[in-house]
């Protein structure tokens, strides 16, 4: 029997439905069902959103008003604000620091990749549940301690880790370097060690479910590009990120033990340091190993997520399916062999650094696939336009705008021009932040009747999505005007510099904007929370989409289908066949049932539907309490 039918799990429906009843904090907090896990990544990283935007707010006004009084901030910065009223220096570089390992890891990788691969996978292969909800669970309750130890440091007097979200020693490595250095840096230290472990279980599961648990002829070439996207971005995780796990634990040993993995010849107030023999590249080195694989890591979720509303939305069959799976996963293989191109001004060999150049442009290569498809998706389509398109679209949007400027960067003539510039802030957050952020936001708008049983306000989530979508262009576009003139990125302040004060002026632009762009997200807020308990109830099927999730009750129920896993037949984006009865073909509906729409070679796989049902479920989880164990 083939891997794609060792899927499981009992038919019965009294099996399904009827099992021990459930205490609040089995439920809700220690659940093991992924569906409420997902629920718990998603909710957690929102509220670590508000803590990251804040941050820059916090920031973007110190730049913007260089000699404005932030007194009204003391009563919650406390000390971080000056007698004079100006935002302390060290301060400022804790959250430079803390801002970007928020937004990148306890948002943009456990938010996005935590919530959708979570809920999605067993519901787009029609599983049951993951492969281990113990393992599940131990996932998000990882994160969670992650981010209770990373959310102490705010509240140590030396204040959190601020030696940038990259955390290049020796800055890192030195405890007594900066404020900042200190317990902060060991917390931040804690806390990442505690956030690898939370997503290597996480990556286990999902690639062990994806294998092992798709239904009856659920077969490779018929999974949804989420769960494609989902698959690879969980290979990736667990290549990677042990490679980050490494360098952090010699970090530790160089801060605690006295070893010098990454310091050498180092000096702190005329006094000459024990340390010999290390090199603080070698900590670039693993970080960035890490550190490229992550944006794809954060991006490919957005992408697969794109594919699936673009079709939906655009009411046709995704622009070359088979193209899409195969620029992922050129994608995946190509980002490990790049790292080294955010280290062309590391003192590298000209020569290697010609090599990364190369590789690098070639990425260009399948992400300008993607981009193609989903245009020619688009392309006279019956476009409809939900929220949750409109950031689809957004996503595009930026995902193009800021790979274009990727290119530039990845040239090492002018990276190291522009490398500690703006510039370099300006592309990645559009790349990487911003394409992410609203493949996460398409992804909550057209999911959310699924996960909680009721719609959000379209015209709310329209207005939240233009207002984003201006706010994001008004404050990164002017940051690649001044990253081109030279403005240097990490600086406090500026008006000791004559060139830099001419773009005074730009600065306080980009400040209005950002905090016109933090206000907007209170609207998604109020929608968000608000549709949990108030919103319209759902119907099934909202978006008429092809997908097996949308084939379980509105009301989720033990092991999300009553009675008999459905069987799949066909691929997921069958959207306007001519001839058909309606504009979209679920994924369960047998070519039998469409004679009048089905092509030629559709016809010839009709004799397969006999196998298809006849095939037997492996009783594995049916020996076992019908997987009590796991959460079911």
């Amino acid at each position: 029997m083939s891997a794609a039918h060792k899927t499981t799990i009992t038919t019965d429906a009294a099996e399904t439905d009827h099992h021990q009843p459930q205490s609040f904090w089995s439920k809700y907090v220690f659940a093991q069902d992924h569906k409420m896990i997902a629920k718990q990544y998603l909710i957690t990283g929102i509220l670590w959103s508000v803590i990251g935007l804040t941050m820059s707010v916090i920031f973007r006004i110190q730049l913007g008003m260089q000699d404005a009084k932030m007194l009204w901030l003391k009563p919650i910065l406390g000390n971080w604000i000056t007698e004079t009223g100006k935002l302390d220096p060290n301060f400022y570089l804790a959250l430079v620091t803390m801002h970007g390992t928020i937004m990148v890891f306890f948002v943009l990788t456990a938010g996005l990749s935590g919530t959708f691969s979570n809920f999605l996978i067993p519901l787009q292969i029609g599983a049951r549940d993951m492969a281990s909800g113990f393992m599940n669970m131990l996932s998000y309750w990882f994160f969670f301690t992650a981010s209770i130890v990373m959310l102490s440091s705010l509240f140590i007097s030396t204040g959190p880790a601020a030696g940038g979200w990259t955390v290049y020693p020796p800055l890192s490595a030195l405890p007594q370097a900066l404020p900042g250095s200190g317990l902060g840096m060991t917390l931040w230290l804690a806390s990442m060690a505690l956030f690898i472990v939370s997503q290597l279980l996480g990556g286990i599961n999902y690639i062990t479910t994806v294998i092992n648990l798709r239904t009856r002829g659920m077969s490779f070439d018929k999974l949804p590009l989420t769960v494609w996207s989902f698959l690879i971005t969980a290979i990736l995780g667990l290549i990677s990120f042990p490679v980050l796990f490494s360098g952090v634990l010699l970090l530790i040993f160089d801060r605690a033990f006295g070893t010098s993995f990454y310091l050498s010849d180092i000096y702190i107030n005329g006094e000459t340091l024990h340390n010999v023999g290390g090199s603080p590249i070698l900590f670039q080195h693993l970080f960035w190993f890490l550190g490229h694989p992550e944006v794809y890591i954060v991006i490919l979720p957005a992408l697969g997520i794109t594919s699936e509303i673009i079709s939906t939305n655009s009411r046709k069959p995704i622009f070359g399916y088979r193209a899409m799976i195969a620029s992922m996963l050129g994608i995946a293989f190509l980002s490990f062999i790049v790292w080294a191109h955010h280290m062309f001004v590391s003192g590298m060999n000209p020569f290697l650094g010609s090599i990364f150049m190369f590789l690098t442009l070639i990425i260009a290569v399948p992400s300008a696939v993607k981009a193609f498809n989903y245009i020619t998706t688009l392309w006279r389509g019956n476009i409809v336009f939900t929220p949750a398109m409109l950031f689809a679209i957004g996503m595009v949007s930026f995902f193009v705008s800021g790979g274009l400027t990727g290119i530039i960067l990845g040239n090492s003539t002018l990276d190291i021009q522009l490398h500690d510039t703006y510039f370099v802030v300006a592309h990645f957050h559009l790349v990487m932040g911003a394409a992410a952020s609203f493949g996460l936001f398409a992804g909550v708008y057209h999911w959310f009747p699924k996960m909680f049983g009721r719609m959000m306000n379209i015209t709310l989530g329209q207005i939240h999505f233009w207002l984003t979508f201006l706010g994001i262009y008004m404050v990164f576009i002017p940051l690649h005007y001044i990253g081109i003139a030279g403005f240097p990125r990490r600086y406090y302040a500026f008006t000791s510099y004559n060139f830099t004060n001419k773009f005074l002026d730009m600065n306080a632009f980009i400040m209005v904007a950002a905090a016109f762009t933090f206000i907007a997200q209170f609207i998604f807020l109020y929608n968000f929370f608000n549709s949990i308990f108030r919103g319209k109830r759902a119907p099934q099927n909202p978006w008429r989409s092809n997908t097996l999730e949308w084939t379980t009750p509105v009301h989720h129920v033990h092991g999300n289908w009553p009675g008999e896993l459905p069987a799949v037949y066909r691929w997921p984006y069958d959207y306007s066949k001519p001839e058909a009865r309606q504009d979209f073909i679920p994924q369960n509906v047998p070519y039998s049932q469409t004679l009048e729409s089905n092509l030629v070679h559709e016809n010839e796989l009709i004799s397969q539907e006999h196998f298809i049902e006849k095939q037997n479920f492996n009783d594995q989880f049916k020996t076992s309490d019908h997987g009590s164990e796991s959460g079911h």
